[in-house]
C-alpha cells in the first residue's frame, strides 16, 4: 500500500476511489479525471433510478464501463456484486481514510446543502428537505449510515490487497495531504 509520498509507478487508466460516505470520493475522482483524462463514470447516478429505486440496469451499466480501457468511478455498493467487476479492472484505488470529524462535518455540510437548496441528483431525485418530518430517520439518515459503515475500509483493504494484489493502493489520511499528493501528479 502507497501513501502519499510514494510516487505511482505507472499512468493509471482505470481508478476506484474508496471512502466512507462524506469523504469527498466523487470530489476527487472528478479532480483525477480532469487530471489523467479519464472518463467519470458517477456510480450513484447508475444506482439510483427515479424514487430512489435500484436501477435493474445497474450491474449490466457497470460491466459495460468496466470494460473499457479508461475510467474512474466511486468505489461503493460493494454488497451488490460491484466488487469483481470493478475491482478485476481496476489498476489503481485512492483510499480517502480520512479522520472522522472531517468526514462528519463534511457530510453534514453537504446533506444540509443538498437538503436546503432541493438540489436535483440522479435521475431526478432529491433530498428530502431538511425542515420535512423523516428526513433525519429511517432510510434517510445518511448520518447514521455513515456511522455504522465507517469502518468498512478499515476492514476490507487489508483483503483487498490479498485478493487483488495487481491493485495498487494509495491511502490518503487527511485532506490536505490529498491537496499535496493531488500537487505532485499534476507536476508528473
Amino acid at each position: 500500500m502507497l501513501s502519499a509520498g510514494d510516487p505511482l509507478p505507472f499512468q493509471p487508466e482505470r481508478v476506484l476511489v474508496a471512502g466512507v460516505t462524506g469523504s469527498g470520493k466523487t470530489t476527487l475522482a472528478r479532480r483525477l479525471a480532469n487530471l489523467w483524462l479519464l472518463e467519470h463514470i458517477e456510480i450513484d447516478g447508475l444506482f439510483h433510478g427515479p424514487n430512489w429505486t435500484p436501477r435493474p440496469e445497474f450491474l449490466d451499466d457497470v460491466r459495460a464501463f468496466a470494460a473499457t480501457d479508461r475510467w474512474i468511478t466511486e468505489w461503493q455498493y460493494t454488497s451488490k456484486g460491484t466488487d469483481e467487476i470493478m475491482t478485476s479492472r481496476a489498476q489503481v484505488a485512492i483510499w480517502l481514510d480520512y479522520p472522522y470529524r472531517v468526514v462528519r462535518w463534511r457530510l453534514i455540510r453537504r446533506t444540509l446543502q443538498r437538503r436546503i437548496l432541493r438540489t436535483p441528483l440522479w435521475n431526478g431525485n432529491v433530498e428530502p428537505a431538511a425542515w420535512t418530518r423523516g428526513a433525519w430517520s429511517g432510510e434517510n439518515d445518511i448520518l447514521r449510515w455513515q456511522t455504522s459503515t465507517r469502518h468498512k475500509w478499515d476492514e476490507r483493504m487489508p483483503l483487498i490487497e490479498t485478493e487483488y494484489p495487481h491493485l495498487t493502493i494509495v491511502r490518503l489520511t487527511h485532506p490536505r495531504e490529498t491537496e499535496r499528493w493531488l500537487d505532485r501528479m499534476a507536476d508528473r
